[in-house]
């Protein structure tokens, strides 16, 4: 990867293709499912994102697909939002 790729926002270490995908709504909050490549393995992770405020979502688990880690990330940051609502700033 070139220097100017890294500087301006071109694909990083252990990005996911589906960072750039559109979010997914959920109850208002905006859930971009953000898996984290490690080894042969997608670690769940996602951008939880209302009202110009971030969280980001990041759990132990690994699975062996993208499209599973993708799936897993939109399902935990949903059930993050329903438990913790807005608090999930806090």
């Amino acid at each position: 990867m070139s220097l100017f790729s890294k500087l301006f926002g071109g694909g990083g270490k252990g990005e996911s293709p589906a960072a750039a995908a559109e979010p997914d709504m959920h109850e208002g909050f905006a859930i971009y499912p953000e898996p984290i490549r490690e080894g042969s393995k997608w670690r769940i992770a996602a951008r939880i994102e209302k009202d110009g405020k971030t969280h980001q979502l990041i759990r132990a688990d690994t699975l062996e697909t993208e499209e599973a880690a993708v799936q897993a990330s939109l399902g935990k940051a949903r059930l993050m939002i329903d438990q913790m609502g807005e608090r999930i700033f806090d």
